[in-house]
Parts: structure tokens; C-alpha cells; sequence
């Protein structure tokens, strides 16, 4: 596996003290990290209120941070080796734009929320993968947002009650200020994931339950291939598919897709798709979007359960299933995505799936360990027989949340 091309873990927080340092010519604050995370199944369900189950990655995104005594937002990118500046009462939707914006608009939107939040530095440094759909955004945000908390006594790395407020602001950040229509379960992963653990988030009461993920007891390893295949969130496509739910439940005369009981879900069908004759082909496009959703969110109760008895085959039919939903019903599948998982289950993988919003970025699969070398070959290979450019595959295992690190 390629595991000289993706560090396993976050770069050093002395390292990026010492960046700080020389870049600003006084020593930082402290240094604080958020994971990127995988969702293991419950894709584009999280904005309908539904249930997700992801874990976070060993990968982490790190930000070395100093308060400031004016309301400057200064931050510098290790990875890109770049750095903006934008004054805090500039920041709002659309503004700055970038990735500058999902720094900058944490603190916007904790000074929206009526806390006293000012300027900082802040130098940011990343193994989570950009563009790989591993919520390298979200870890951006969680990182910068413990940094702030901590730096203004904010306290909402107290605990989860207050990481849900911070969670928040990180939600309003990306929605508003960078403008991706995402839902809140990457920000949830990265401030309240547990080592070992998936989380089980209901995305509509915000009740969480940490479930027991050790793969290595039982033999087996998460295999994340990162396609490479461009992938944003901002590029519309992503916001397309929430407003087609939420055209569905509104058709349905329900508040979300959420409401939709998987056991009526052929006759809530029957209803989207027996509208006027004229309607007929954006009826379709609506029945295959909410046969999705609602499926999806049945699924992720089934992986649970299967998860609590240790039933990793029927963890990786789930996994399967769910792929071909997300090919086939939601379409956010990609050539590159498909190759990835049909290789992985031709090499003898128990399940894969696309994980993410899609439309590029990775994909996992649930490999015996010892095949787990050899599946990455394998779809190293069919890439290059297509003539694609060569994926990243690498092991994850779970890990926690946003912390302070120094």
C-alpha cells in the first residue's frame, strides 16, 4: 500500500511551533488538531436529520495558534504555503472565499453566536488528504475552532454539551461562509469521535452513541483508496441533491425524508411518482432520491446491529448495497469510484462503498488483512489500465477527536 504518500498521522506540533516562530517572530500560543474522518455508511443523510456512522481518521489537520490584540485574521498554510489576511468584521457569506474561509469563518460564526472572539495567527498544517472527500474542511474548522475556544476561554472543549455548541459554528462556517450545503456530520466527527470507536449520530436529536470498531481483532482492516478524482463540495451538484429531498418531503407533505417509515417506503414512492403525467420525469429523479435516503438511514441501523454482534459480513453487504444506492438512485457515484470498489470486490473484499458527498474522493473496503496490500495493488493497477492517474489506498483505524496538543 502507498503509505509513503499519505502520512498515517498529524505533522508535528514542534515542527509547526517552530513555523510559527519564524514566521511571526514570537512563539505561539499552543497547537491544537482535528481529524479528517471516513463515513463508515449513512451518506446524504446527515441534512435530512438521519443517522450516519463514521469514524475519525488517524490524519489530522493542526494549527498552531497566537491571540492578537486587534481583530486581524491572519493565517498561513504549511501545505500550500500561503497566507491570507482578512480583517474579522470583513468575514460573512461568500467572504473571504476559499480555504481561507473555513479558518475565518469559525470565529465569525462564534461571534454571531454572541461570543467575544478577536483576531489570532495561526499557521495550519494537514496529513488529511484535500479533495479526497476525508472532511479535510471540517477537520480546518475544529481545528481553528479549538484553537479559539481555548485562546478566548470559551470553554467549548469542556465537553460534549459544549463541543455541540462549537460544532455548530463549524457548520455555519462551511454553510454560510464558504458556502458548501453540507450537513453537520463531519464537524460532529471531529469534536466528538472516540479511539476505537464509530459514532452513532443522529443528525435530527443529536443523540450520539460511540460504537466498538476494532477490526484488528477480527482480522480484517479498512481500506480507504483515495481516487484522486477532483472532488468538491461547492461546485453545486452536492446542494442539488439535498434541495431534490427536500423536494421530496415536501411532496410528501413531511417536514424531512427522515419521517419516511422504511416499512411504507414503496407506497411514500407511489406517491412521488403518481403526480400529473407532465411531472413524470422529475417525479422519477425525486423517487430514486428519496428511495436513497430512506434506505440509506434504514442501513446505518443495520450496520449497528450488525456491528454489535460482530457480523462483519452482513457489515459488508451493508457497504455494497449502499454503494449501488449512491451509484445507482442518488447518482454521486464516479468511473473512478466504481473501479475502486469493483476491484476491491473482486480481490475479496467483504463489502465496499463509496464514503463521502461523492463525485470524486475516496472509497472503502472491508478487506481480510492480509489481502489488504494486495487489493491496493490490484486497483493501483486497474487504474493504470485505464490510463488514470495511480489512487491512494492506506489502512485507517479510529481515532479521536479536536484536542490541544501543546
Amino acid at each position: 500500500m502507498t503509505h509513503d504518500a499519505l502520512p498515517s498521522t498529524a505533522p508535528s506540533p514542534a515542527s509547526l511551533l517552530d513555523t510559527f516562530e519564524s514566521l511571526h517572530g514570537r512563539p505561539a500560543d499552543g497547537v491544537w488538531s482535528a481529524p479528517g474522518r471516513v463515513n463508515l455508511i449513512g451518506e446524504h443523510t446527515d441534512y435530512v436529520g438521519g443517522l450516519v456512522l463514521p469514524i475519525a481518521l488517524p490524519q489530522r489537520t493542526v494549527a498552531a495558534c497566537a491571540r492578537r490584540g486587534d481583530d486581524l485574521v491572519r493565517v498561513h498554510s504549511a501545505t500550500l504555503d500561503q497566507t491570507a489576511e482578512i480583517a474579522l468584521g470583513e468575514v460573512g457569506p461568500g467572504s473571504p472565499g476559499g480555504w481561507p474561509s473555513y479558518a475565518a469563518g469559525v470565529l465569525w460564526a462564534l461571534r454571531e453566536a454572541g461570543h467575544e472572539v478577536g483576531g489570532i495567527d495561526a499557521v495550519i498544517d494537514s496529513s488529511v488528504p484535500v479533495g479526497a472527500g476525508l472532511s479535510s474542511s471540517a477537520a480546518l474548522e475544529c481545528a481553528v475552532g479549538a484553537a479559539v475556544s481555548d485562546l478566548f476561554d470559551l470553554a467549548l472543549l469542556a465537553d460534549d454539551t459544549a463541543r455541540r455548541e462549537l460544532i455548530a459554528a463549524c457548520i455555519r462556517a462551511e454553510n454560510d461562509v464558504a458556502g458548501a450545503a453540507t450537513g453537520g456530520m463531519d464537524q460532529s466527527a471531529a469534536l466528538l469521535c472516540r479511539p476505537g470507536h464509530a459514532l452513532y449520530l443522529d443528525c435530527r436529536s443529536g443523540e450520539v452513541e460511540h460504537i466498538p470498531f476494532d477490526l484488528e481483532d477480527h482480522g480484517l482492516v479498512l481500506l480507504v483508496t483515495d481516487t484522486r478524482a477532483a472532488h468538491t463540495l461547492a461546485d453545486g451538484q452536492y446542494e442539488v441533491r439535498r434541495r431534490a429531498a427536500e423536494r421530496a418531503a415536501e411532496r410528501l407533505g413531511l417536514a424531512t425524508l427522515r419521517d419516511v417509515d422504511p416499512h411504507a417506503l414503496d407506497e411514500a414512492l407511489e406517491t412521488l411518482a403518481g403526480d400529473s403525467p407532465g411531472d413524470r420525469p422529475g417525479n422519477d429523479e425525486l423517487v430514486r432520491r428519496a428511495r436513497h435516503v430512506v434506505t440509506e438511514i434504514d442501513r446505518v441501523r443495520a450496520t449497528v446491529a450488525a456491528l454489535r454482534e460482530d457480523d462483519f459480513d452482513t457489515v459488508g453487504e451493508l457497504f455494497t448495497t449502499s454503494h449501488v444506492s449512491l451509484r445507482d438512485d442518488f447518482e454521486v457515484s464516479c468511473a473512478e469510484l466504481d473501479l475502486a470498489v469493483e476491484t476491491a470486490l473482486g480481490a475479496g473484499a467483504l463489502g465496499a462503498r463509496m464514503t463521502g458527498g461523492g463525485f470524486g474522493g475516496s472509497s472503502i473496503a472491508l478487506v481480510p488483512a492480509e489481502a489488504a496490500a494486495h487489493t491496493a495493488d490490484l486497483i493501483t493497477a486497474a487504474y493504470a489500465d485505464r490510463g488514470w492517474s495511480a489512487p491512494h489506498s492506506f489502512a485507517v483505524t479510529a481515532g479521536g477527536a479536536a484536542r490541544r496538543d501543546l
